[in-house]
């Protein structure tokens, strides 16, 4: 009992540093602007940018082969904190939705089929089949995957109401 209590340990001990060893030397060197522009946008992994999730499409704006706005989601806000942070110019006039949105769903017309629950990347929304689905305000991302598949049209984006948690005191105008 002894002898295979210690041959296993000794076992694990040199497979383990062999992993050690191998994990150091075949490690693969990630592009640090990647990581920062990844951790820029919104994280929802919605795939409104046309890239498979928030890592392909910072990868890709580190590239150089999507634009700074490519973010849906996002919005202006998200697209200046890429462009600041590669240091390049962007015209946000053509870009929409200048303010973060919210799916709010229409209680009167639910009719819980859960299909919106299924298509949200967050898990934003609550609910049961054939019970009427709320949205969690604090993890809805505004990425607007449940608009599409909710068959009797119950969910709408609305602004993200102000409150006094996120609420920011406007600049005066200049005299």
């Amino acid at each position: 009992m002894t002898a295979a209590v210690l041959s296993l340990t000794l076992l694990g001990l040199t497979l383990g540093l062999l992993l050690g060893i191998a994990g150091k030397r075949l490690a693969v060197e990630d592009n640090a602007d990647v990581a920062e522009i990844e951790a820029l946008l919104p994280g929802t992994n919605c795939g409104q940018c046309g890239y498979p999730g928030c890592a392909g499409a910072a990868a890709a704006i580190a590239e150089g082969a999507a634009a700074v706005t490519c973010c849906p989601p996002g919005g202006k806000a998200v697209a200046a904190a890429i462009a600041e942070k590669l240091g390049v110019c962007v015209d946000l006039s053509g870009m929409a939705g200048s303010e973060p949105q919210l799916a709010l769903v229409a209680e009167d017309l639910c009719v819980g089929c859960c299909r919106c629950i299924r298509s949200c990347p967050t898990d934003a929304i609550l609910g049961a089949p054939k019970q009427i689905h709320n949205v969690l305000k604090e993890a809805c991302t505004g990425c607007a995957a449940c608009i599409d598949e909710c068959p009797t049209e119950a969910i709408q984006m609305a602004p993200v109401p102000v409150t006094l948690a996120h609420w920011v005191m406007p600049r005066p105008a200049p005299a």
